[in-house]
Parts: structure tokens; sequence; C-alpha cells
């Protein structure tokens, strides 16, 4: 009973269950069928909707190419509008606004440029050559203008200007330096008191040419006169012009070797030390700021600086330059090679701002006029002090120094030699010539060597003149000692080394003791005991010992002659020069060594013969310390009427 109905009811379900599925098979079928209709309906619409959707994007491209259009022909309205605004500006010129006159050139190079590249337009050429005949004119103005401003701030500058600018040690103390007024070379050694002053002489105020406000227009103006092509016209000549005036405002003149030889040595003096005056004012405040200006105006522009410096400046430099050829070129003279050694110093002193301020190609050309001068001017001075040499051995001067002193010419050389010495470039002129490998002393020790022995040999001619030899000895000691003696404590004494010096005082005291053989040696023979006997002889030969057999009479004749050839001597050699102290002083003493002795020993044997006579101050006039105080006013240079007072 439970089995059958528990069978049933599984039938039951089994039964439900077939009629499930069979529900949901239809439903799937009915499901499949429906949404198949829709495909098919869809299928339909959208073909049927695809003529509206090619009209709807055909209708947007359109659109995005009318916007395209508009904007375009905005940028080519608005380039139209530019075109005018700059044409107004072109139009009202430079001069009232220059920086808005500068943006319509800008302006119009980059319309220029639109319509040149915007290749979708037409008929573009009406509009170009409009533009391009605006910028033309805009350039000319701005030649124009850059000629006015140029011109307007190209003044010369007045000399007190320049002297503002200068140290105040180099300052001159009224103006400028009048005709024969010598402006002194501070950098020479023989104005070495400037030395101390050394910062001082560096400092130079900066020179300004043109003012800080003017110069960025300048450069702004030659900034677009290059983008132009207009580089040619950047070279103004009055920038030339002014700086040459300034210097002929200084007093700089261009001069050939005949101005210069023409001129009286006071004025050519004079001329020369403005010169170098003039020198250090043109290089380190002219030039150097005329050098600041072009690197200010043409500052990041593509010009050739250089070039343009080199334009300004040529005919300044040749113009300053041509005084320092002419004198290196003109008829060499002693005097002139102090002058020439102050000249070859400021141009070695200037040489490397010369070298830096004409830096560049361009600017070759002044950098070799300045390096050819220095070195014709060492040369000059160099020759100048080899002829020396000659002048001095051929020095022919009638001037007889009466007195026996150091002659003029003799005090001429050894200053002349002495002042050369103080010049500390006098070294380096010489090296310039000197021969790699040898010493750099050497040419100029041969030289200065060849002028002292020059100067020797003249000596010895014009001793000559003398009658009374002693008086040549004296004269040759005296000029040799004065030689020695300057040579000792001047700059040369290195040069010309002991040995020179040992040797020649040497000479010296030769001449020294020939002097006392040849004015002394007559009357120290009047006391000696020769020829005071009666018969011509002392009795004994060599018998100094006592007065046996002396005749009275010879001792008297023999104090005679003695007070008489003293008295001549006295009378003579105290008006004779021995100029130094210590030469006269040892001199004295070496007569008063030999003849004092000999004066004690002759009163002390014969006196007594004297004395015991009549009248004995006839004959024995002088004590020995008479003789002893009237030898201390030889070579005192007294005339006869000082010695009678």
């Amino acid at each position: 009973m439970g089995l059958h109905q528990a069978i049933e009811s599984l039938n039951e379900r089994a039964s439900f269950l077939r009629e499930s599925l069979h529900k949901s098979q239809t439903i799937k079928e009915t499901m499949v069928t429906i949404i198949g209709s829709f495909d098919h309906r869809l299928s339909s619409l959208e073909a049927a909707m695809r003529p509206t959707q090619v009209r709807t994007h055909a209708i947007r491209r359109a659109q995005e190419n009318i916007d395209k259009t508009l904007k375009s022909a905005d940028v080519i309205l608005a380039q139209f509008d530019l075109t005018r605004k700059a044409e107004a500006k072109i139009l009202r010129g430079p001069h009232e606004d220059l920086e808005s006159y500068l943006e319509a050139i800008c302006q119009l190079r980059s319309i220029v440029q639109f319509f040149s590249s915007f290749k979708g337009f037409k008929g573009p050429d009406g509009v170009l050559n409009h533009a391009n005949t605006l910028l033309s004119k805009a350039i000319v103005k701005l030649d124009d203008e850059f000629k006015q401003l140029l011109s307007t701030y190209s003044k010369p500058v007045e000399p007190d200007r320049l002297f503002d600018c200068l140290p105040s040690s180099l300052r001159p103390s009224a103006g400028l330096p009048q005709q024969g007024e010598r402006v002194k070379n501070p950098s020479s050694a023989n104005n070495s008191d400037q030395e101390d002053k050394g910062l001082e002489i560096a400092i130079y105020k900066p020179l300004t040419l043109i003012p800080p406000r003017i110069l960025p227009l300048l450069h702004d103006l030659a900034q677009q006169m290059v983008q132009a092509g207009k580089k040619d016209q950047c070279l103004n000549e009055a920038r030339s012009l002014a700086l040459e005036s300034s210097l002929r405002k200084l007093g700089v003149e261009r001069l050939n070797k005949d101005d210069v030889q023409k001129m009286p040595w006071e004025v050519l003096e004079a001329k020369i030390g403005n010169w170098i005056h003039y020198m250090r004012i043109a290089v380190k405040l002219l030039f150097a700021a005329e050098r600041k200006i072009c690197e200010q105006i043409f500052d990041d522009i593509n010009v050739k600086k250089d070039h343009c410096f080199a334009e300004v400046t040529a005919d300044s430099v040749l113009m300053l330059f041509s005084f320092g050829e002419a004198v290196a070129k003109s008829k060499r003279s002693p005097e002139k090679l102090f002058v020439l050694l102050d000249m070859y110093e400021i141009m070695r002193e200037l040489q490397s701002e010369v070298e830096l301020i004409f830096e560049g190609k361009a600017c070759s050309e002044m950098r070799d006029v300045s390096l050819n001068l220095t070195k014709r001017l060492a040369l000059t001075a160099q020759e100048t002090f080899g002829d020396f040499e000659e002048a001095v051995e051929k020095d022919a001067t009638k001037t007889t120094v009466l007195d026996g002193t150091v002659h003029p010419l003799t005090s001429y050389v050894i200053n002349y030699v002495k002042f050369l010495f103080e010049y500390l470039t006098l070294k380096q002129l010489f090296q310039e010539f000197e021969t790699t490998g040898t010493d750099d002393n050497s040419q100029l020790a041969i030289v200065t060597m060849r002028i002292m022995q020059a100067l020797q040999s003249n000596l010895d001619g014009k001793s000559k003149q003398y009658k009374d030899p002693a008086l040549t000895y004296l004269f040759l000691m005296n000029n040799l000692h004065y030689m020695v003696r300057s040579v000792r404590r001047s700059e040369a004494k290195d040069l010309f080394g002991d040995d020179w010096v040992q040797r020649h005082r040497r000479i010296v005291q030769q001449n020294a003791k020939q002097y006392r053989r040849v004015a002394w040696a007559k009357i120290l023979q009047t006391l000696t005991v020769q020829g005071l006997s009666s018969s011509g002889s002392v009795p004994g030969g060599s018998d100094v010992g006592n007065s046996s057999g002396v005749s009275r009479a010879n001792v008297k004749e023999r104090f005679k002659y003695f007070n008489m050839q003293f008295e001549e001597l006295h009378q003579r050699q105290s008006q004779w020069t021995v100029p130094d102290p210590e030469l006269r002083e040892s001199l004295r003493l070496a007569v008063a060594e030999v003849l004092l002795p000999a004066y004690r020993s002759f009163i002390k044997r014969f006196g007594p013969l004297i004395e015991n006579g009549k009248n004995p101050q006839k004959y024995i006039r002088y004590t020995p310390e008479d003789l002893e105080r009237m030898l201390g006013e030889f070579f005192e240079g007294k005339t006869w009427t000082e010695q009678k007072r």
C-alpha cells in the first residue's frame, strides 16, 4: 500500500516536470521569434537613418571649415590693422618716440614674414610691397636718427675735463702747459718723488664721452640697422672727428721730421714733455673710453666691433704717434738722449694697455705702429748714446781751467752718465738689441766704458795746454778723482765693477805723486847740503852731521832762494783748486810730510850760522809752523787779491 502510493507520487511529479519543460521550450521559441523580429526591425531602422547621419557629418565638417576660415580671416585682418598702426608710427618718425618707432619696425618685419609664408592667401604681393616700402623708409629714417644722435653727442672733449680725470700728481697747475713748460714724466726714475705716490698715480677717473642714457638708444638703433643689412652705416665719422678734435684741443700736432728739425731745442724739449703727457691722456682716457663706447653700442650685435673701433681711432693714433716718429728720425744730439728715454719709457709703460685696447685683427696696424715706435725710440736712444762717445773724444773746446780743477767737459760727461743710469729703463733699452746668451749689461757696459775712455783721452789732450807740468798732473788728478768718486756713488758702480774703480784710483795716486815730484823737487833740493861748502862740496862727501866748512854766504843764498821759491809756489798754488776736501787735505799732508822735516833739519843744522849774523829774519823768514800754516792755504782757488788780504 505504501509502495503503490509512493510510485504514484513519483509519476505525478514526473508528469509535472515534463509539462514544465514543454512550457519552457514553448516560451523559448516564442522569445527567439520575438527577438528575431526586433533585429529585423533595427536593421530596417539603421538603413532608414543612414542618409541623415551622412548629412549631419557633412554639416559638422562644413561648420569646422567655416570656423577655420573665419579665424584665418581674423588673423589676416589683424595683420592689416597692425600694418596701418605701424605705418602711422613710421610716418611720424623716430625722433618723438624712438621706442615705439623701433617696435613698429619689428612689427613690419613680422608682417613681411607673415605674408611671405602665408601660402593660402591669394595676391599678397601688393601687401608685401607696401610693407617692404615702409620698412625701407623706416631704416632710412633710422640711419638719419643714428647719425643725428652720434653727432649731437660727439663733441670734442675740453682739456680741463681730461685733466680732471688724471691723478692729482699729473694735473697741470693751471690749464694747458705753456710753451717751454715741460711736463715731467713720472715714470722716470729721476722723478722718484712720484714713486711715493704710486697708489695715487694709478687712479684715473673714467672718462664719459656719451651720456649713459643715450648708449642704449644707440645700441637699439645699431641693432635694427644691422638687421636691415646696413652694417656700413654704423661706421659713422662723427666719433672719429670728435676724437681727433679732442687731441688737437689738448695740443697734439701732426708733425714730421723736418718740422722737428727746425725747432729750437727749448721748444722741442717742451713739446716732447707735453707729448708724453698727451700719450698718457690719449691711451688711458680717450682711447679707452672710445673702446668702451664701441663695446656698448655693438654689444651682442652681429657687427665687427674691432673694425668699427679701428675706423674711429685710426687718424687720431697716427696723428699722436707722428710726433714720436718725427723725433726718433730727427738728427741725433746728446741732449736728446734724455727726452728719448722719457719717450721710450712712456711707450713701454703704455704698451700693455695699447695691446688690450687695440686688440683684434682690425686694430693690428695700431698695435704695430706703437710697437715700432717703441723700438725706433730704443734704437735711436742707443745710437745717440753711442754717438756721445765720439762727441766726447772729439770735443775741441778751448776752455782751459786755469786753476786745474774739474773741467766742464768732465762734469758734463759724468753727470750725463750718472743721470742716464738713474733711468730704470736704460738697461731694458739695451736689452732690446742684446743677442741671446749674452750678459744683459754687456752692451751697455761696453758703450759706457768707451765713453769714459774717450773722456780720459780728451783730458790727456787738454792737460797738455798747461805750461806748468805740476798743474798738468794736478788737473789730471782732479778730473780722474772726480770720475772715480762719481762712479762709486752712482748706479754705474755695479756696471763698472771694483776693478775699474781700483785701477783708476791708482791712476789718481800716480798723478798726485807726479805732481809732488814735479812741483816740489826743485825746492826740496835747496834744503840739501849739496853745494853749501866754500869749495862747492861738503867735506867728507855725505857728512851731514855738522856744518863745518859750510859757507855762510851760500847758506844765506840758499835761504833766500828757498824763500823766493816757496813764496812763488804759495802764490801760484793757492790759486789752484782741489775741489774735493779729502783729496785736498791728503795732498797738503803729503807735501808737508816731505817739506817740513827737510826744512826743520835744514834750519836746525844751518840756522845758527844765520842767527849769529846780522838781520837773521831777512833770511829765515818762516818757521816750520809758518810753512805748515801756509800749506793749509794751498789749492783753495784764491785770487791774488784774496791772498794779499
